[in-house]
């Protein structure tokens, strides 16, 4: 998507709040009082149209339930900065103490970021690392490594050779960006004999069918796809191969290795079927779990710094804040039933 101006976005907000004012009357300091004392803490869910994200809302459900958290109503900007800017207002106006986003548009989130700093209410960041703008804690996987591990499996599975087809984030997202530099530097690199394609999708299932489908058209001898995320591309992804004929199980002649991004549950049970290949876990239970542990601990005045976790993770030094970089196997037909999976455990 483009990133629009900071007037623009306060100009849209002005009209949501009208709506959302009425909800933000008379709770302020009642929140915490309703709740033990427990200072109240504003959850944005990032979207709806994602297998991935749905994931990650019912971990946030479960895990403030069980951390006994004090909870706004959550609220879904549904990949619209602006519905993100006018939810967050309201949690202001409403007692938040902090603040737990995921900015899909990590460009556009910078003045929102300065005003809650600004009024000393910390914001942790899930998934996403926001260009600028003070965040508390970035609760994320090494986007980097998801590109790479996809380009080192996918390029041994071809032998070195053939066409891929990458179906791209949006890349004004340090997301799409970080996977789309990594695979492309690691082809380049390790596997010169692969031609790849890439397909800019701005993470719409519709935009990346279409594009496959032309490229297909253009090269009948594509033998590989990478997909950035699975939790949008899965779907439109299989539905098109299994149209074309070209949907064959890996080990058969004809089969186009596929290696996917996000660890869905869907995605496990494709690659049982061998409709896929691979996939690079994305942990959506420690991102929930992390972002809300996070988010106590910032309305408690806790600090952390640079360097290992007890958790099996490492934070690093950003120039806006800290950054948790939690880990995201490989998945394959050889450990795709791992109890320890999350897409394994959703939902038990």
């Amino acid at each position: 998507m483009k990133l629009r101006t900071s007037q623009t976005v306060a100009a849209a907000v002005s009209v949501l709040l009208l709506a959302a004012s009425a909800t933000a009357c008379n709770r302020g300091s009642s929140s915490d009082a309703a709740s033990g004392g427990k200072p109240a803490i504003g959850i944005d869910l990032p979207r709806a149209d994602s297998d991935f994200w749905n994931s990650y809302a019912q971990y946030v459900k479960q895990g403030a339930a069980a951390q006994g958290l004090n909870t706004l109503p959550v609220s879904n900007s549904q990949n619209d900065v602006t519905k993100l800017v006018a939810n967050v207002q309201v949690f202001e106006n409403t007692g938040a103490k902090a603040v737990v986003m995921a900015p899909q548009d990590t460009g556009a989130i910078a003045s929102t970021l300065d005003t809650l700093a600004a009024k000393k209410i910390p914001v942790i960041s899930v998934d996403t690392r926001p260009d600028t703008g003070k965040v508390y804690m970035v609760v994320r996987a090494d986007n980097k490594a998801y590109g790479t591990k996809a380009c080192e499996f996918l390029g041994k599975q071809l032998g070195g050779k053939g066409k891929v087809a990458e179906l791209q984030g949006a890349l004004d997202s340090i997301n799409g960006r970080d996977r789309s530099e990594a695979f492309a530097a690691c082809m380049k690199s390790e596997f010169p004999g692969i031609q790849v394609i890439e397909l800019a999708t701005d993470w719409k299932g519709d935009v990346a069918s279409a594009k496959l489908q032309s490229t297909l058209a253009a090269n009948p001898d594509l033998n590989g796809v990478y997909m950035q995320a699975g939790g949008v591309f899965l779907q439109p992804t299989l539905a098109l191969l299994q149209q074309k004929g070209l949907l064959k199980p890996a080990g058969e002649s004809g089969h186009i290795a596929i290696v996917s991004n996000d660890g869905i549950p869907q995605e496990y049970d494709a690659i049982r079927k061998g409709d896929i290949d691979a996939t690079v876990s994305q942990p959506a239970d420690l991102y929930a779990k992390y972002a809300l542990s996070y988010a106590q601990a910032a309305t408690e005045g806790k600090t952390f710094q640079a360097g290992p976790t007890d958790h099996d993770s490492t934070i690093i030094s950003l120039p806006n804040g800290l950054e948790d970089q939690l880990p995201a196997p490989l998945v394959t037909k050889d450990n795709v039933d791992d109890k320890a999976l999350w897409g394994n455990n959703l939902g038990k």
